[in-house]
């Protein structure tokens, strides 16, 4: 089934605009087309937040107000229809940030132990998969450590990884994970999101080999804060890798 993914100002469908006059801010956002025509927005907030449009759906995952220097004023941006919490660490799950964004009817779906910690919520382990509206649904899928003496911060099991399929367009938002087994079970992405912040993530080398694994159309590196990651677009010729301001 063919998926045609353009952004904004594409000559070849593949390229990026910046802002929204009507936000009071400025955010990175990349414009895609899912198999039926529909319009995907994903705008680069910060660090692993991540704010999706897909219509008048709004989707936010791992919302957090302040990551380093930037901070984010969720009041200015529209309320969700869905919050997904990968994790309950303070960089992935902000309880101010899901109390700005949430609406009468905003379903807030995130791993158990999140759940748990932030008192409310629906919780999906590995495996589990909702339908969200007709043409949107997600899947819960592995995020841990596997590197010796780093496997406390994302022990297996707890922590989500998420597939976010829009009207056929599939996107992977892998959460806290390094390059784990699991991936290679993973098929047909037209976007991944990969994290690259050793110890509590993937180095540059693990976000190279997860992309030969996975093999998305698009790779935005996220959750990177000051890692170098100019050396990742040589090594993936065939996958379009954006570097956007996910600090």
């Amino acid at each position: 089934m063919k998926k045609i993914l353009t952004c904004l100002l594409a000559t070849l469908g593949m390229t990026t605009a910046c802002g929204q006059a009507q936000m009071n801010a400025t955010y990175e956002v990349d414009e895609f087309r899912t198999k039926n025509d529909k319009t995907v927005k994903i705008h680069a907030l910060v660090h692993a937040s991540i704010w999706i449009e897909a219509g008048d759906i709004q989707i936010y995952v791992d919302p957090v107000t302040k990551s380093g220097n930037r901070q984010i004023d969720y009041s200015a941006l529209p309320k969700a229809d869905f919050i997904l919490i990968t994790h309950e660490h303070f960089d992935h799950l902000d309880k101010d940030a899901i109390r700005q964004l949430t609406k009468d009817g905003t379903q807030l779906i995130m791993n158990p132990a999140g759940a748990k910690a932030f008192g409310k919520g629906q919780s999906i382990a590995n495996g589990d998969k909702l339908q969200l509206k007709d043409d949107v649904s997600v899947e819960a899928v592995p995020a841990y450590n596997t590197t010796k003496g780093h496997t406390q911060f994302h022990p297996k099991g707890r922590d989500n990884g998420y597939i976010l399929t829009i009207d056929g367009l599939h996107i992977y938002i892998a959460g806290d994970t390094e390059d784990i087994p699991e991936m290679a079970s993973i098929s047909g992405i037209d976007i991944a999101f990969l994290p690259c912040n050793q110890p509590y993530t993937m180095t540059p080398e693990q976000v190279v080999k997860a992309a030969k694994l996975i093999r998305p159309k698009v790779l935005f590196p996220y959750h990177y804060s000051d890692t170098d990651l100019s050396a990742i677009p040589a090594q993936l010729p065939d996958i379009d890798v954006r570097i956007r301001h996910y600090e």
